[in-house]
């Protein structure tokens, strides 16, 4: 299942020929093209959508159009801004740089300049999302990945939402926890009430409480009015608690009379707070274990755990780090203005053997930082020695352990098989000790499992027969190649290509087509 998240644009110019170029190219990529004529106009859609990308053309009357570029860089700072106009006159061009303009056009502009820009300003790489909501033309969350064990997360969350039922999701530092309840809350009847969180972990346990509950004026030193806690914020909606293991015994208490009697009083008052509240609780700890050791009332524990919910390690669904990285290149790729077509095959290698103590968030910042030390079409850690340092002192660990699941091993062998022999199925099926016939069904099951995926034809001096049918590496690897002349069967290395850059078939989200080479690499879905 792929959810599309449209980018937002706005565009303001008169010029109907412009217009009709700059839309027919958007459509072309899924992106939401809002149009309006004059400045007013503009000012008035400013704060109704959100915008990624604002085009304006300066041959407004008068500085019509720099105002709008100065209250859009006000606003929304992040957001870039091009200009459009039929002079390239340095005081004007220099003029709209300082204002805070990021490119350039000379109108009448050409459609292959318009491509370009956005390509570099708005990476639109289709990433399979598990789970995703869109609300007045804003994003509202994504989680990339088309993973069982992630399928399995979304599914439950989505079960227990319709209902009041408490919920503690358990995962280690960075798999996501927050998104998943935020998932529940918008699945949920409370979607239109408040979202309240608080990180447990992040507060003393007496700010804690005032935090929680609220206070009365004069209730402690400093206290000069009433203060309404999150507890009565959320009223109507969801309460997350975040890191819910780090609270102190007394708030453990206090906390498991409100989660029973849906009241309480705020401190230094008498006055007791009715309220309708949803609690989801997050922890990276095994709670279960800290009740056993008497740090964690069990009472508490029972009642926040109306349903648990784990969310998996990136380590347990390696699977989806290509797409995730795609997903982070569409996110951080503009703030470089930089257009990334492949990514390095050594650096897909060195992710996928890793462990990743950091989960998700470990990768998303990785791939952050990648984007801002290098260039070039090609993502790669080339710039960043540091981290592949990193990535390689954990691997070589003494206690590092790869994964020994008999699915896994099997599915190693047989890729290094067809490695070693150049993509010839008959020599792979031979060195594995298997027949042709059992190897097919294998690399078949494989495809119908999401871990390979049907293959296109890939330019070749000879068409590839049925023992030589390409297939890729996890998801969306998508491998490239031909076959080498004056080899049987044999496969150049492949290459991670960028969309339209196939000469053999084009990628879709979820038909991943190739050939395995000397060295896998990604494409970058289209």
């Amino acid at each position: 299942m792929t959810q599309e998240i449209c980018p937002n644009v706005l565009v303001v110019t008169e010029d109907v020929a412009t217009t009709r170029l700059l839309l027919k190219v958007m459509a072309g990529r899924g992106i939401r093209g809002t149009v309006v004529r004059d400045a007013k106009a503009a000012t008035d859609q400013l704060d109704q959508h959100p915008w990624d990308m604002a085009i304006v053309d300066l041959d407004e009357p008068g500085d019509a159009g720099l105002e709008i570029v100065r209250q859009i860089k006000r606003r929304y700072p992040e957001v870039p801004v091009i200009m459009l106009s039929r002079t390239s006159q340095v005081p004007v061009v220099v003029r709209a740089m300082r204002d805070g303009c990021h490119d350039f056009l000379i109108k009448p502009v050409e459609r292959p300049t318009v491509e370009s820009m956005m390509d570099s300003l708005l990476p639109g790489h289709a990433v399979p999302l598990a789970a995703a909501e869109q609300a007045d033309c804003r994003c509202l969350f994504q989680i990339a990945g088309r993973s069982p064990r992630l399928f399995e997360t979304i599914g439950l969350a989505k079960r227990v939402a319709p209902t009041s039922l408490p919920v503690l999701i358990t995962g280690e530092s960075g798999t996501g926890k927050e998104l998943i309840s935020y998932l529940i809350h918008r699945a949920s009847p409370r979607a239109q009430g408040p979202y309240i969180r608080i990180n447990c972990a992040a507060l003393s346990e007496t700010l804690l409480e005032s935090e929680l509950f609220g206070h009365e004026r004069g209730a402690f030193t400093g206290a000069h009015v009433q203060h309404k806690g999150r507890f009565e914020r959320a009223h109507g909606g969801t309460l997350l608690l975040d890191e819910v293991s780090e609270t102190g015994p007394r708030l453990q208490a206090e906390l498991l009379r409100v989660l029973e009697q849906q009241d309480f009083e705020r401190v230094g008052g008498s006055e007791l707070v009715c309220v309708n509240v949803r609690v989801v609780s997050t922890t990276n700890r095994d709670l279960a274990r800290e009740v056993e050791r008497g740090r964690f009332r069990a009472d508490l524990f029972y009642r926040l755990g109306g349903l648990r919910i784990s969310v998996p390690p990136l380590r347990e669904r390696k699977e989806d780090i290509p797409i995730l990285v795609w997903h982070f290149v569409n996110q951080f790729a503009r703030e470089v203005r930089r257009h990334v077509a492949e990514l390095d095959p050594e650096m897909m290698d060195l992710f996928f053997h890793y462990d990743w103590p950091g989960n998700v968030r470990q990768l998303r910042n990785l791939v952050r930082t990648a984007l801002v030390v290098g260039d070039g079409p090609v993502l790669s850690l080339a710039g960043a020695p540091w981290l592949q340092a990193e990535i390689l002192a954990t691997q070589r660990r003494p206690g590092a352990v790869p994964s020994l699941r008999l699915r896994d091993l099997e599915r190693q062998a047989i890729l290094r098989a067809l490695r070693l022999t150049s993509s010839h199925q008959t020599k792979a099926a031979h060195l594995l000790g298997i027949t042709d016939r059992t190897l097919r069904e294998k690399l078949r099951r494989y495809r119908a499992e999401g871990l390979l995926a049907d293959a296109g034809q890939a330019p070749a001096v000879a068409a590839p027969t049925e023992e030589e049918t390409e297939f890729t590496w996890p998801a969306e690897a998508d491998l490239v190649g031909s076959q080498a002349p004056g080899t049987a069967g044999g496969m150049a290395p492949p290459r991670y290509l960028a969309p339209g850059d196939s000469p053999g078939a084009k990628y879709g989200p979820h038909a991943v087509r190739g050939a395995l080479g000397e060295s896998p690499c990604l494409k970058a879905p289209a």
